[in-house]
């Protein structure tokens, strides 16, 4: 068995090599961009008022002869001489000839007269052209990941595209004679299939898109011609269960006869001691273990940075703090563990109720705390390593 800390250092150092490919800009909130955005126009393209109001040239006099009126998306341009102005509403094309817009707050209007309180500096409440980018200018660096916001703002560019690192293409493979789909009759020892459920959800959270599921029974032949053709079709295969030393584990087995090389197998760690990390020319595979509480932890430890890593995201774990710990916790055996917890403002409570084979408890944490293998007491208001878990 290996550490915690060395099975983190070779999933971090596995090299790969980026894809790209490019996506609608609606479509690609949560992925990063691949190359640098440039912007194609001037933002705002022309001299633009920043409030409702008049668009004036300056002169001596408080008062000022309204010729006309610019409502926004008006093409208008009205010749403007000292001392006359247009109505203008926000988001308009400013005259070239006015110097300042002057709110309608700050104005009496008589007619086709304004009068104005206070003299206003020139060029005040008028958006320039290129304010916020200028054309050509860098939107939006490479690396950048998309929000709502990033995508409404390249759209007010015009942009309708963007390269993008490619999410991996992921198999799921679920082995266990017990396993039934949800939804159907549950036999005498039969369980209903969780895994591939909570796998494929967490997956699609990532922006994941590209996800196939696989079913096996557990004899050899089955499992070693499905785990070939996932890694000959997919980037990253994942497979529930089978990679223990049961009668009916067939996994490691069929990895070593399909020349997957390990780059570890098992951890000192509870839960998720019996996982497999191992690679295939530029496919990834991970076996995790069957119990669906050690199942999902392993993913969140070890294959969501890796797929983040891919996807270009540049924090590439899970968010790790410190929280003072609730209550006292002695820790038995000398395996690290991954706790389910619920985090509460600077505290952390351990729950109770952490069977590897329960998710129960995991469905309503919202962190796990990380205890190493060399700690085995814990009081409380100690500070623990704490892991925060996706909402």
């Amino acid at each position: 068995m290996i550490s915690v800390t060395e099975a983190l250092s070779i999933v971090s150092n596995v090299s790969y090599t980026p894809k790209k490919t490019t996506v609608l800009l609606k479509d690609a909130d949560g992925l990063v961009l691949s190359d640098d955005v440039v912007s194609p126009i001037n933002m705002p393209p022309f001299r633009q008022s920043a409030m409702d109001g008049y668009a004036l040239s300056l002169h001596d006099n408080n008062s000022y002869e309204v010729v006309g009126e610019v409502p926004a998306g008006s093409s208008i341009d009205y010749s403007l001489s000292p001392g006359q102005g247009v109505r203008i509403f926000t988001g308009a094309r400013v005259p070239n000839d006015a110097e300042t817009v002057i709110m309608q707050e700050k104005v009496h209007r008589s007619e086709n007269h304004i009068s104005i309180e206070d003299q206003v500096p020139i060029n005040s409440n008028i958006r320039p052209i290129g304010e916020q980018i200028k054309e050509g200018e860098v939107a939006l660096k490479k690396g950048t990941r998309l929000t709502p916001a990033g995508i409404g703002y390249l759209a007010g560019l015009g942009i309708t595209e963007v390269q993008v690192f490619n999410p991996p293409s992921i198999a799921i493979i679920t082995t266990g004679n017990e396993l039934v789909t949800p939804g159907l009759p549950l036999q005498e020892g039969q369980i209903y299939e969780s895994n591939s459920v909570q796998l494929e959800v967490a997956l699609k959270r990532l922006n994941v898109k590209k996800i196939k599921n696989y079913t096996v029974q557990d004899d050899y032949d089955s499992t070693k011609n499905t785990v070939k053709e996932a890694i000959t079709n997919h980037e990253i295969v994942l497979i529930s269960g089978g990679i223990s030393v049961g009668d009916y584990d067939f996994v490691k087995d069929v990895l070593a006869e399909l020349a997957i090389e390990e780059l570890f197998y098992k951890i000192k760690q509870k839960p998720g001691k019996p996982l497999f990390f191992g690679r295939n020319s530029d496919t990834l595979v991970y076996a995790l273990p069957g119990n669906p509480a050690s199942s999902l932890t392993c993913f969140y430890i070890y294959v969501l940075p890796t797929i983040r890593k891919i996807m270009g995201i540049a924090s590439e774990g899970l968010k790790r703090t410190t929280k003072a710990i609730t209550k006292d916790f002695s820790k038995k055996g000398d395996r690290a563990q991954f706790l389910k917890a619920k985090v509460s403002g600077k505290a952390v409570e351990i729950l109770e109720g952490q069977s590897s084979a329960m998710l129960l408890t995991y469905a309503i944490a919202n962190a796990l705390v990380y205890i190493p293998e060399n700690m085995n007491t814990i009081s409380k208001g100690d500070l623990v390593e704490t892991i925060i878990l996706p909402k």
